[in-house]
């Protein structure tokens, strides 16, 4: 009896298209006729017209059966773009973002998305994490990843800045999450960044601000815990919003009790709102977002 192998077909190059451009009738006709004649297949497509502000905005997750370069495709798409007005982006689906971390003194968010990243819940490469500290450059030995202590002052920051910006350049970074980092930073610095850059604060703001919010809150009786992730502007805390968490707490929890949930909420904000932008899920809809989550 003879028998035959069989090989199983190699996977076909997986990609996302995101755009957004003035709403107007023909674009998802465009688009998609495009990645026919391409030889492409559309694995997922989303897509949202903003009534309020005329635009439209589209993720197209495709497939190319055919060989075919990811300079070829964006050379090809071109003349779309260009005749519809589009603010558009292909990348591979594939490859994992990479991304540098901040943080300061509290260590929660670090040390959450460090794990999720290593075991793939995130689909990120660390590039490396900054820190105005030292306190965390054993954590993140532990995982193999750079270290970079930059301390700041009044005097040095400037130059603190402009080391950042020469790491994000060197490492081919995407996107920079604030884990927490207590620095403000400069109006050049976020413009520099602009729409690549994340925070993650507690969801209080403007109510309990300064030192220790949780137990202003405690103090005033307060029954939700919130955080909220958002882009980074000059605008201090005021960028676009990604993701908000919120737990219900009991008149029994202590402020201790408070630190201890508002650390998990921000944790899964920020984790959420690092996975969307990674996966390229977010587009930016003025001081708002859309997110084909």
């Amino acid at each position: 009896m003879n028998e035959q192998s069989t090989s199983a077909a190699a996977p076909a190059d997986q990609y996302v298209l995101t755009l957004s451009c003035p709403d107007r009738k023909g674009i998802v006709h465009a688009v998609s006729s495009y990645l026919f004649m391409t030889g492409c297949n559309i694995e997922d497509s989303q897509q949202f017209g903003d009534h309020d502000t005329g635009l439209f905005f589209m993720r197209v997750h495709f497939s190319a059966e055919a060989p075919v370069s990811l300079d070829k495709l964006r050379a090809s798409f071109a003349a779309i773009g260009d005749s519809f007005q589009m603010d558009w982006q292909i990348n591979r689906a594939d490859e994992k973002m990479r991304i540098l971390l901040m943080v300061s003194k509290f260590g929660h968010c670090l040390n959450d998305l460090l794990f999720r990243a290593r075991t793939g819940a995130l689909p990120v490469e660390i590039a490396g994490v900054v820190s105005n500290h030292t306190d965390f450059a054993e954590l993140v030995g532990s995982y193999n990843i750079p270290f970079h202590h930059i301390p700041v002052t009044k005097d040095t920051k400037p130059e603190a800045e402009a080391r950042l910006l020469d790491i994000v350049r060197e490492e081919g970074v995407e996107l920079v999450v604030l884990a927490r980092y207590m620095q403000v930073l400069s109006d050049d610095l976020c413009k520099a960044l602009a729409g690549g850059i994340i925070n993650i604060h507690h969801s209080f703001l403007p109510s309990f601000k300064g030192a220790k919010p949780y137990h202003q809150a405690h103090a005033r009786g307060v029954k939700l815990i919130g955080a909220t992730a958002h882009y980074v502007t000059a605008d201090l805390d005021e960028g676009p919003i990604i993701e908000q968490e919120v737990e219900r707490v009991g008149h029994d929890v202590t402020p201790e009790g408070l630190v201890a949930i508002g650390r998990d909420v921000e944790c899964q904000a920020l984790a959420r709102a690092v996975k969307w932008h990674a996966e390229r899920r977010i587009l930016l809809n003025g001081r708002r977002t859309v997110i084909f989550a």
